[in-house]
């Protein structure tokens, strides 16, 4: 792919792109204040704080009643440090870790993904003296492409899809990608079998089964999923159904049968699904990276043991359907997964800081 250019884009600032607030007179992106540790019980919702592992969650924990408190979702962090990472769940922020909520547009995996290394290039030159603040953060600017003089975001969303599709293309399988000569070789021995039902895995939903065609799109609000291998599988954007609540973002969607049989995605926005399409529910608060993980894996298996109109999932899914996972002491190793995708997702941020 050929070094980008950049001479037509244009500069933003942070305050025109996120949601900003007022505090002691002073324009800020929201953050976070000091929550006391013994205040903080486990329970499922991921803490960000301002550490460079595992996206930044430091625990999970439950609700705090407290005004330092608050739930985010489906936004990017950045400490004070300059460590920044995507959520597309809900997630409270630990003191100095700041939120970036897009105005306008709801985020996905791409525009995050792009957004995330061109903000990265800016709080590079902030040492950790001056302390990147929420109130510093509004007047950062950074560099974006353009049409018609607004963010483009379609050209960053394909452009980062055209990077995952490259390196898709070049990886055949996890093992081949481990067991490159320049990655360090690892056992696949301990890793086993897990039906997508099991515990601390999946409550899978049949779906809404509906037809597209007799959906309309007088005022789209709704992402429709049909059984297509691009695009998240949403062929369509539809009108919500007044009684038929959404399937809520963050859920991972199934194609059962068809050409594109065991396509496996996340979905970034609420969403009803068509025939043969279901639903993988997540029995607990799992990384975008774990699933992702899962996503690929259950896609692999498909396409290597189902066939399209001769075997599919459907009578399958709920049975004897399994892949393989990594494990630890006999249960999947979620922080093995989570380590991994984020190393490729590096490898695919060297990859843009570089062309940019």
């Amino acid at each position: 792919m050929n070094r980008l250019d950049i001479s037509n884009w244009k500069e933003f600032k942070i305050a025109e792109l996120f949601i900003t607030e007022t505090s002691k007179n002073k324009l800020q992106v929201p953050t976070e204040a000091a929550v006391a540790k013994k205040d903080l019980t486990d329970g499922d919702i991921p803490r960000v704080t301002v550490t460079n592992m595992n996206n930044g969650i430091v625990g999970y924990y439950k609700n705090v009643q407290s005004d330092n408190y608050r739930l985010y979702e489906n936004f990017i962090s950045v400490s004070f440090l300059g460590t920044i990472f995507y959520h597309p769940y809900k997630a409270s922020l630990d003191m100095k870790v700041h939120c970036l909520k897009l105005k306008e547009r709801r985020l996905n995996n791409y525009i995050a993904f792009f957004l995330i290394n061109i903000i990265k290039k800016q709080v590079s030159y902030f040492a950790y003296n001056d302390q990147l603040s929420s109130s510093t953060l509004t007047g950062l600017s950074i560099l974006l492409p353009v049409k018609n003089n607004e963010p483009d975001w379609e050209y960053m969303e394909n452009y980062t899809k055209q990077l995952y599709l490259r390196d898709k293309q070049s990886i055949s399988t996890v093992e081949e990608y481990i067991n490159k000569p320049t990655e360090k070789s690892i056992s696949l021995g301990n890793w086993k079998r897990f039906h997508l039902y099991d515990d601390e895995m999946f409550d899978i939903d049949m779906g809404t089964k509906l037809d597209k065609i007799k959906m309309t799109s007088v005022n789209p609000t709704i992402n429709f999923i049909g059984r297509a291998n691009k695009s998240n599988g949403i062929t369509e954007r539809v009108d919500e159904i007044s009684g038929l609540k959404p399937y809520e973002a963050g859920n991972l969607t199934l194609s059962l049968g068809g050409e594109y049989l065991g396509s496996c995605f996340i979905q970034p926005s609420p969403f009803y699904t068509s025939q043969n399409v279901v639903v993988l529910k997540p029995k607990w608060q799992m990384s975008f990276n774990v699933k992702m993980f899962i996503a690929i894996m259950v896609f692999k298996e498909s396409r290597l043991y189902y066939k399209a109109f001769i075997d599919e999932l459907n009578r399958h899914i709920k049975t004897d359907f399994s892949i393989y996972l990594p494990t630890k002491n006999d249960a999947p190793d979620w922080q093995y997964m989570e380590a991994y995708i984020s190393y490729l997702f590096q490898q695919q941020s060297n990859t843009l800081q570089h062309l940019v």
